[in-house]
């Protein structure tokens, strides 16, 4: 049994070394470019650390990604900034500003406008909600620091979120793979669903046209 303990210590301690970065630059690089499902990303990395790890490596998880998301936000942000500030704007701006829909912009102004900085707690778990409030703080003319202290919060409630799901789909399945699966496909359902009603309802609307 010790000599088995033994054996497996080198590849755990392994895995978290490779893993834990790879989840911190993945997560970061999410928040910047929408070419990772991070929320994905986190729910399965909490499905495999709590079959393969100790409990507390949970808490690392967490504390990983929220701190790669942050990042990722405050950079973006800053590069956004730069655009404003800019008499010819800048790429930063425009990709932020094309991944807005110009209705979901004025309606996280009207939020900005009503709630302030809290408002960015929601447009990190409201799916495609957080690009629309980030270019109102920027439109608003919002400073770094202020928005930073409201992603804070946001990054926190977002990767609590994600890791909740994961560990939810981890502990109604045996294997690792079935709750991986399990949470990946919930984690997309739940990105996924709005975009998909708009669109329907958008078609509609052209329909009854």
């Amino acid at each position: 049994m010790i000599e088995e303990v033994l054996r497996q210590l080198p590849t755990e301690s392994t895995q978290q070394a490779v893993g834990y970065p790879t989840l911190f630059l993945l997560v970061a690089l999410g928040s910047l470019l929408p070419v990772v499902p991070t929320g994905a990303l986190v729910s399965t990395a909490a499905v495999v650390t709590l079959h393969q790890t100790s409990p507390f490596a949970l808490l690392v998880v967490f504390a990983v990604a929220s701190a790669a998301a942050f990042l990722g936000d405050v950079c973006l942000y800053w590069l956004g900034q730069r655009g404003v500030r800019s008499k010819n704007g800048s790429k930063w701006l425009e990709a932020i500003t094309s991944r807005a829909a110009p209705e979901r912009l004025e309606q996280a102004q009207r939020k900005l406008d009503e709630h302030d900085t809290m408002v960015l707690v929601l447009s990190r778990l409201v799916p495609a909600g957080r690009i629309p409030v980030m270019l109102a703080c920027l439109l608003g003319e919002m400073p770094l620091r202020q928005f930073a202290r409201g992603d804070v919060s946001a990054c926190l409630a977002w990767a609590a979120t994600y890791q909740l799901i994961g560990i939810l789909g981890g502990s109604l399945f045996p294997e690792p793979w079935e709750g991986v699966l399990a949470a990946v496909v919930l984690t997309l359902l739940i990105s996924g669903t709005p975009a998909l009603w708009r669109r329907l309802r958008a078609r509609m609307a052209r329909v009854a046209d």
